[in-house]
C-alpha cells in the first residue's frame, strides 16, 4: 500500500485541519552555538517552527545548514560543556531547554524518539536486534524481559521484517541495510512516541528500499498518530511524505509553507536553486542540472545580512535594501526570508526558474 503524499493530497489534508490547533512541538528563536578553539560556531541562529500532531514537517537544506543540530537540541543530545543553547523548545506544553538531564532521559525513547541516518552506529554489534529494540520498552514501561521480547517481535512484524520470531535473535550484521533501518524504526516506535524525528533515514539506501521506508513511516504515523520531523537534503523525499516544509540555510530558516505551496510556487532563491539542481523523472533526461554556485558561509563569522547573498544571482534585483547588510525576516506562516518583492518572486520564478525545470 503506497501512502506517499503528493502536493495535491497534502494540500487537501492541510485544508481540512484545525488552523487554531495548538502545535505539539513549538520551537522559538532557537540558537545552538558551539565553543571551539577557533571561536563560536553559530550552528543554529534564531530558528522557529511548529509541528502539529499527525503531521509531518520536512526540514530540508544542504549539509551544515543546521537541520540535525536543531533536532538534536530538541532531544537534549548536545554536550553542555561546549554548547550554548537558548530560545524555547516546548513539547506538549512542556519547556525542554531548562529541563534536567534526568527528565530528558525519561522523555527520550518514550515521548520523543529519533531515527538516525546510519543504523550501524545506532545499533550495537554486541547485542541481538530483539534485545536492543526491547530495551526502551523495559526502561520506560517497566516490562519484563519476556514482555519486551514479545513486543520486539510485534514491532519487527509491523515494520515488515519477515519471520520476526526467528530474526529477533539475530545480530545487526545479519540484517541488510534496509532491514537494519527498519529495526531502528521499530526501536524508535516501540513506546508509541508522540514525536518521531527521522534524520536522513533513507540516505544510505537504494531507491527501492528508500521508497519502502518512506511508505512505512507514513503507515506507522497513521497507526500511532505521531508528529514526525523528517530531516533531509532531498526535496523529492519531502514531496512524497511531508505535509509542511521548512527550508534551512546557514543555521536559519529561509522559507516555510505547505508542500504544495513550496514546491509549486517557491519564493526564495535558495529553494529555487535546490529545485533546479534536482533531477526530475518527468523532465528532459538530456537537460543539464543547474547547481548552486559557491559555498555556504562560515558559521564562525556569518554574514550580517542574508546568508545566501554571496551565492544569489538575484541580489542585484533588490531595490532599496542591501542584501549584504540587512537580514531579511521570515514572516509568520507561509513566506520566505528574502528582500525581493512578492511580484518579483512570482515573476522571476515563472520566467527564469521554471524554464530550467523543464
Amino acid at each position: 500500500m503506497n501512502l506517499a503524499k503528493t502536493p495535491e493530497t497534502a494540500d487537501a489534508d492541510g485544508a481540512g485541519r484545525d488552523a487554531d490547533a495548538a502545535p505539539f512541538l513549538s520551537v522559538r528563536d532557537l540558537r545552538v552555538h558551539f565553543r571551539t578553539d577557533d571561536g563560536i560556531v553559530k550552528a543554529v541562529d534564531g530558528l522557529s517552527f511548529d509541528v502539529l500532531r499527525g503531521r509531518t514537517l520536512g526540514i530540508v537544506g544542504e549539509s551544515g545548514s543546521g537541520k540535525s543540530v536543531a533536532n538534536q537540541a530538541i532531544m537534549g543530545l548536545h554536550n553542555p560543556k561546549n554548547t550554548a543553547i537558548s530560545g524555547e523548545i516546548t513539547l506538549d506544553g512542556e519547556e525542554l531547554t531548562t529541563a534536567t538531564e534526568r527528565h530528558l532521559e525519561r522523555l527520550r525513547g518514550n515521548k520523543v524518539a529519533m531515527v538516525f541516518q546510519d543504523p550501524l552506529t545506532a545499533l550495537s554489534p554486541y547485542y541481538t536486534i530483539g534485545r536492543q529494540i526491547g530495551e526502551p520498552f523495559r526502561k520506560h514501561k517497566g516490562a519484563s524481559k519476556r514482555e519486551a521480547r514479545e513486543r520486539a517481535i510485534e514491532m519487527l512484524a509491523k515494520v515488515g521484517i519477515p519471520n520476526p520470531k526467528r530474526r529477533v535473535d539475530d545480530f545487526p550484521h545479519q540484517f541488510s541495510g534496509g532491514m537494519r533501518q527498519r529495526a531502528v524504526i521499530a526501536m524508535s516506535l516501540i513506546c508509541d512516541p508522540d514525536l518521531l524525528i527521522a534524520d536522513e533515514p533513507t540516505t544510505a539506501l537504494d531507491v527501492t528500499v528508500q521508497a519502502q521506508i518512506l511508505d512505512l513511516l507514513r503507515e506507522l504515523q497513521q497507526e500511532f498518530g505521531s508528529a514526525i520531523i523528517l530531516i533531509t537534503h532531498d526535496l523529492g523525499v519531502v514531496s512524497q511524505v511531508s505535509d509542511d516544509v521548512l527550508v534551512m540555510y546557514a543555521g536559519r530558516a529561509v522559507e516555510r509553507g505547505s508542500v504544495r505551496d513550496v514546491l509549486r510556487s517557491p519564493q526564495h532563491p535558495y529553494t529555487w536553486g535546490l529545485l533546479t539542481s534536482m533531477p526530475r523523472l518527468a523532465g528532459d533526461v538530456n537537460k543539464e542540472l543547474v547547481p548552486i554556485t559557491g559555498s555556504p558561509p562560515s558559521l564562525l563569522t556569518p554574514p550580517p545580512g542574508c546568508p545566501f547573498e554571496p551565492r544569489c544571482s538575484f541580489r542585484t534585483e533588490v531595490a532599496g535594501a542591501s542584501c549584504a547588510a540587512d537580514r531579511p525576516a521570515l514572516p509568520a506562516g507561509r513566506g520566505a526570508a528574502c528582500h525581493l518583492t512578492a511580484e518579483q518572486k512570482r515573476t522571476f520564478f515563472t520566467e527564469r526558474v521554471m524554464p530550467r525545470l523543464g
